[in-house]
């Protein structure tokens, strides 16, 4: 949810016309620019460019840097003037949510993996997505977690912090969103498959051996389901 916040802060911070339209120039020059240059570039007075800039800086939008513009150091050569570039940080809201970058990830490994070891794709991907999933699990272990509550309670608010839309019906634990969703409409086999060995190695690494995950296909939802290990 954190997460989901900060995303939607940054996206909604282009919102704003002018703010945009500065992100955008900035974006586009080859070297960081001054407040006096953005508002050339974009046409608005520099005390409004300053509070937009420093905004999108306080977003995480832009990075800035301090240097004399003149080349020049030491005494009489001015004061350091502020500058701005656009930073490194990726902004990407989908609603419902999506983890392509998540999916991409694994794939990518799982085809290097496969080149590097000579072993079938589809084995390398359930091997990445293990890997993947017990990474996952071992992050989960250093939130705070409730000690009472059920083993489905607990996987369940696990699996919603991952964008799953975990549903109980019936003790059965159904995952309403499924974050993969136009890959595993195009590639069912493979990205399900993907899926199952990320939640299962997820479940395994926060010691919740009395859940099951398995298969379950239905049309809007999930590919997986979960359940209680019978005793």
């Amino acid at each position: 949810m954190d997460e989901f916040v900060s995303q939607v802060s940054g996206v909604s911070a282009l919102a704003e016309p002018a703010r945009r339209a500065l992100y955008l120039y900035v974006a586009a020059q080859p070297q960081p620019v001054s407040r006096d240059q953005a508002a050339e570039g974009v046409g608005l007075p520099r005390h409004t460019v300053k509070f937009h800039l420093d905004k999108l800086v306080e977003e995480g939008l832009l990075d800035t840097e301090f240097r004399r513009l003149s080349g020049r150091s030491g005494p009489g050569a001015g004061r350091p003037t502020k500058l701005y570039r656009r930073s490194a940080r990726e902004v990407a809201v989908t609603l419902p949510p999506r983890h392509y970058d998540l999916a991409g990830r694994i794939l990518a490994g799982a085809v290097e993996a496969a080149a590097r070891d000579g072993a079938p794709v589809l084995d390398a991907v359930h091997r990445v997505a293990t890997e993947c999933g017990r990474r996952l699990g071992a992050e989960e272990q250093l939130r705070d977690r409730s000690p009472a509550a059920s083993p489905l309670d607990d996987v369940a608010m696990t699996l919603a912090g991952h964008g799953y839309e975990p549903r109980a019906q019936d003790g059965v634990l159904e995952l309403a969103n499924c974050p993969f969703h136009a890959l595993a409409r195009d590639h069912t086999a493979l990205v399900c498959g993907m899926n199952l060995h990320l939640i299962r190695a997820m479940l395994g690494e926060l010691g919740h051996t009395d859940v099951q995950a398995r298969l379950d296909p239905a049309p809007g939802r999930c590919c997986v389901t979960l359940t209680r290990a019978p005793a």
